[in-house]
């Protein structure tokens, strides 16, 4: 294959150089689900059929059945160039200490068999545990040291992005959900792209297949085979409909026509062409089917004015997936295979745990463990009856570390996903809250904080009061407390 037949490539950082067409090699996992695995040197071969025609940036995880090991084996052969591994570990939401990162890590340089992994990828499955940034930090020491080449995170919204880059982690990439039908990384998400160094891989382009020639003009299928499209019906489903889909099908059809190309193709590069993408990760089933060739149409044009246009009218008839980008994962709708977590978690843990108040029979009190609630005499959050207070709360990681010490937005986001976490230990939740008291330093900061605060209860709308103060102990630039009222 000549280089101009080849994918296009970006440099990223001074350390990797990418296709940006990814492959991604998630269904290893649905092909091995029934306890076939498949055999190492066999899929070393496959993806060295993809390398050889310049697809050789590769993406998976720790619960990709067994891509790592693959990967593994194929770079265990050598050869220039060398094949880049992107991977991600996935914890369990707990506390995140020197030694649990690193046995991470080192699980993921030991499936590879190599000494430093080219992109580390983070994700995190609930916020309201705070130990996601202590992750963070721990994995850009092991950067550092070189046991990492590059960080990145996965599924994280545009406000926790702004957190850990406020708060000083070096990351490269958020590999986000990106397509015709759902566009929610073209908001924010892209706004603070290009506010900052940051570069989105975008996965789920092609929706698992229903972004393809082969669905156009459909009946809607009853009977749905394997994961990834299982999870991707889910979100044609809650955009609109099967009749909404295939009005981007249409139109994604005439565009194919137009150019001469598939409808993967237009659906693909209307991904690829947004500023804040440095790349789209393309699935491979390993052994079943290779798309090399088509693929390598997406650098053979460009969609013009004409071409969104015609897409922009076709969205026009759908809705958007809720929320922001990675809440699939976090809140209802679950947008997964199973429509929940149990293909990912047993259960979702507490950060705390409720003890009864002794001094008041029926009450339940929730301390954090910061040594003021000893020093000072408080608790993060008392409940009487079916009403809860929630003391004042601020940016602080750890014993006294203040989180993102700039940023008064990201600053609010840490901090209300703490009281969250406290709320949630007494049976409460966002949506029974019906006060908030917001305290700033700085007038300038309100309407960062506003909008921080607005992305949790804008459609709650609890009583607010916001103040401007002289300042807060411990140079914290805002400081919220709640009421709720719980009907549990």
């Amino acid at each position: 294959m000549t280089a101009q037949n080849r994918p296009d490539r970006l440099r990223l950082s001074d350390k990797l150089e990418i296709s940006r067409v990814l492959t991604g090699l998630w269904q290893v996992a649905d092909i091995e689900k029934n306890g076939d695995t498949i055999d190492p040197e066999a899929g070393a071969d496959w993806l060295d059929a993809y390398a050889q025609r310049g697809f050789d940036t590769f993406d998976m995880a720790d619960h990709y059945g067994s891509a790592e090991i693959i990967a593994g084996r194929l770079l265990a052969r050598g050869g220039a160039p060398r094949p880049l591994a992107f991977t991600k570990w996935c914890p369990m939401p707990g506390p995140m200490t020197r030694d649990v990162v690193r046995a991470g890590v080192e699980n993921r340089l030991t499936r590879l068999g190599v000494d430093c992994v080219d992109l580390l990828q983070f994700h995190w499955w609930s916020f309201k545990h705070a130990a996601w940034l202590d992750a963070l930090h721990e994995l850009a020491e092991m950067r550092s040291e070189g046991l990492i080449a590059e960080i990145g995170v996965t599924n994280f919204d545009s406000a926790h992005l702004q957190i850990a880059l406020s708060d000083g982690v070096p990351l490269l990439t958020n590999q986000v959900s990106f397509s015709l039908v759902d566009r929610r990384a073209a908001n924010q998400l892209s706004a603070l792209c290009a506010a900052t160094d940051a570069k989105l891989l975008a996965y789920g382009t092609l929706c698992g297949g229903f972004l393809s020639d082969r669905w156009l003009a459909q009946a809607e299928p009853k009977d749905i085979p394997d994961w990834s499209k299982m999870k991707y019906k889910r979100f044609i489903d809650v955009t609109g409909g099967w009749e909404a889909f295939q009005g981007i099908l249409s139109a994604a059809n005439t565009i194919a026509q137009k150019h001469n190309i598939s409808i993967s193709n237009v659906a693909t590069r209307w991904v690829l062409e947004h500023p804040a993408v440095a790349g789209v990760i393309v699935g491979a089933r390993l052994g079943e089917r290779v798309h090399t060739d088509d693929n390598q149409r997406l650098f053979s044009f460009a969609l013009d004015r004409e071409d969104h246009d015609r897409l922009d009218e076709a969205f026009s008839a759908t809705r958007q997936v809720p929320g922001d980008c990675g809440d699939e994962y976090r809140k209802p709708p679950f947008l997964t295979a199973s429509g929940d977590l149990s293909h990912h978690l047993d259960s979702m843990p507490m950060l705390h745990k409720a003890t009864d108040a002794p001094h008041r029979a029926g009450g339940r009190q929730v301390l954090s463990g910061s040594k003021w609630e000893d020093i000072a005499g408080y608790a993060r959050a008392q409940k009487i009856g079916n009403r809860i207070l929630v003391s004042g709360t601020t940016a602080t990681a750890g014993a006294d570390r203040v989180v993102a010490i700039n940023d008064a937005g990201a600053q609010t986001t840490y901090t209300i996903d703490k009281i969250l976490a406290a709320l949630e230990t007494l049976g409460a939740s966002v949506e029974d809250v019906v006060r908030t008291r917001i305290y700033v330093v700085d007038e300038a900061d309100v309407e960062a904080v506003s909008r921080a605060h607005g992305l949790y209860f804008c459609d709650i709308k609890p009583a607010n009061t916001l103040i401007v103060v002289a300042g807060l102990i411990g140079g914290y630039r805002v400081e919220i407390e709640v009421e709720a009222v719980s009907n549990d």
